[in-house]
């Protein structure tokens, strides 16, 4: 009966969402969301890994290794888990809040047929590489085939003018290549043992570019992109080695860093080679480590030890009890804690990135030339 009720419930929620979304997904220049403040027409395309996953995952035929539609995830602010890798809230949630847009629903989810405001692709587990994860998550190549179905729709509803300056005003946000280098730590994987840590890199920023590019001829020109943490700093790499006392895993990083170089790199060449580009850059990488450093003076009262899952430093991803180990833990407040599992945050956490993100000047970890505020503004 219990399960019955929850499924129902998950249901209602899903279509308070659907007609919510559908009511402010038309070309009207008048409608207000449920605070009174007019709707944004800035149309926010979302890809990438769980970081920005709001559920796409649900639909797809997948393991719980890669999912997050059960309890205690979504527990602080929907009170539901709806498939977000967290306790509430995602980094693009509070950037389409601030944007005056809906929540931004994921590709997948039944019902939605409608994308003047954008949609979101993101899958949790993706790599820029199809062999990251291969068979259990939606590539960043696939949310690209989606993104292309997407442009179809505009230019059938708008015409190919009208969709393409659709296109070009819309913002595109990218979280995508931390998968590509945890996971042949965390499987059988031999790739990265095939090629030079060099050369591995330079095919996940290889497979980014040509999504960019891709993007660029259909007319996107607003682009945004964070680069990525210390990944062997995160709980589930710490304790991959028990004989390293907890310490972070300096081979993980050390991928991180080179990725992080080369994005920076890239966005530099095509802010020159491509005509209109325009990017904003986060340095999330330092905004983590700041927190993991120091959490209580961004209000935390621990940096490195999870909310949920268990083992030294609940680095065991097991929350939820429905992953391969069924044992957790869970804190009694997730606002005391950065981490919320063994790989992703609070909604604290990505609410204080996320202001960063969104009205960050040069001097609080904006990388690139625009801040998020700029470029949808712009």
């Amino acid at each position: 009966m219990a399960k019955l009720l929850s499924s129902l419930f998950f249901a209602f929620f899903l279509l308070l969402h659907h007609l919510f979304f559908l009511s402010t997904t038309c070309k009207a220049t008048k409608i207000t969301k449920p605070d009174g403040k007019p709707i944004g027409n800035v149309p926010f395309f979302i890809f990438g890994d769980s970081f920005l996953d709001t559920g796409n995952n649900n639909y797809i035929n997948t393991t719980t290794l890669d999912q997050a539609n059960f309890w205690p995830y979504g527990e602080t602010y929907f009170n539901f888990p709806t498939g977000r890798f967290s306790d509430g809230r995602l980094l693009a949630d509070f950037i389409a809040e601030y944007a005056n847009l809906p929540l931004i629903p994921p590709f997948l989810q039944p019902g939605i047929d409608r994308y003047y405001l954008g949609v979101n692709f993101a899958s949790g587990g993706a790599g820029a590489l199809v062999e990251t994860f291969e068979g259990d998550v939606i590539d960043l190549k696939a949310q690209m085939r989606m993104y292309k179905k997407v442009e179809n729709w505009l230019r059938q509803k708008l015409g190919n003018k009208e969709a393409k300056m659709k296109i070009s005003k819309a913002v595109h946000l990218f979280s995508i290549g931390s998968n590509d280098y945890m996971s042949p730590f965390l499987t059988n994987s031999t790739l990265l043992k095939s090629f030079s840590n060099p050369t591995y890199v330079a095919m996940v920023i290889g497979n980014l570019t040509a999504v960019i590019k891709e993007i660029y001829e259909l007319g996107g020109r607003k682009f945004a992109f964070m680069n990525l943490p210390a990944l062997g700093c995160v709980p589930a790499i710490r304790v991959l080695k028990p004989d390293n006392n907890g310490r972070c895993l300096e081979e993980t990083s050390l991928l991180a860093s080179l990725h992080n170089k080369a994005l920076s790199n890239l966005l530099f060449k095509l802010e020159k080679q491509l005509k209109g580009f325009k990017y904003s850059f986060f340095d999330f990488r330092t905004g983590l480590q700041q927190r993991m450093d120091h959490p209580s003076k961004y209000g935390f009262k621990e940096g490195k030890i999870a909310c949920c899952g268990t083992g030294k430093y609940r680095g065991v991803y097991s929350c939820g009890g429905k992953r391969i180990v069924k044992k957790f833990e869970l804190c009694e407040n997730p606002n005391e804690y950065l981490f919320w599992d063994s790989f992703h945050l609070t909604e604290k956490a990505y609410r204080q990135l996320a202001d960063q993100m969104w009205s960050g000047d040069t001097n609080s970890l904006a990388l690139g030339p625009y801040n998020l505020k700029q470029l949808f503004h712009s």
